[in-house]
């Protein structure tokens, strides 16, 4: 079984919906998710919020936030998260926001660098950061939907 199918299970069993919020991975684990048959009964809806601008209007990320703390931060990618919530029938919500390259990292944030946020109501909002390292883009994105998933199977069976 897939991490998609196994986070489409649990959520199915829990009577759950998910929303998506995505940078870097512009929509791709809201792809892996609609992919299987059923999911409009555990989906609810995908932000793919690209630009900073997005990441303000559709799910309410202060820009002085960004402003302070870059887009790929673990603040926003917890802002991220509970903005999908916010802004959308959901009870779980996962966000992305990284720097997939090959281009656009820093000593600070290098290319590879990924920050992801889970929450869920009720609870507190889970963060990870990756560090990928020199992988090409595809490959930073493939494992970026690989650990969101993983992250929305680790909240899913943590204890509230």
């Amino acid at each position: 079984m897939t991490l998609a199918e196994q986070v489409f299970a649990l959520l199915k069993r829990r009577g759950l919906r998910l929303a998506t919020a995505e940078s870097c991975t512009g929509g791709m684990v809201a792809a892996a998710i609609t992919d299987l048959a059923g999911s409009s009964e555990i989906f609810d809806r995908g932000f793919v919020t690209y630009s900073n601008l997005a990441k303000a209007e559709m799910l309410g990320v202060v820009p002085a936030l960004i402003a302070t703390h870059g887009a790929v931060s673990h603040q926003v990618a917890i802002a991220m998260a509970e903005g999908a919530l916010l802004f959308s029938k959901a009870d779980i919500s996962i966000a992305i926001s990284g720097i997939a390259g090959p281009s656009g990292g820093s000593v600070e944030k290098p290319v590879g660098l990924v920050h992801f946020a889970c929450a869920q109501h009720n609870l507190k909002t889970l963060h990870i950061e990756q560090r990928f390292g020199s992988l090409s883009r595809a490959e930073i994105r493939h494992h970026s939907v690989k650990a969101a998933f993983e992250l929305v199977l680790s909240q899913l069976t943590r204890a509230p």
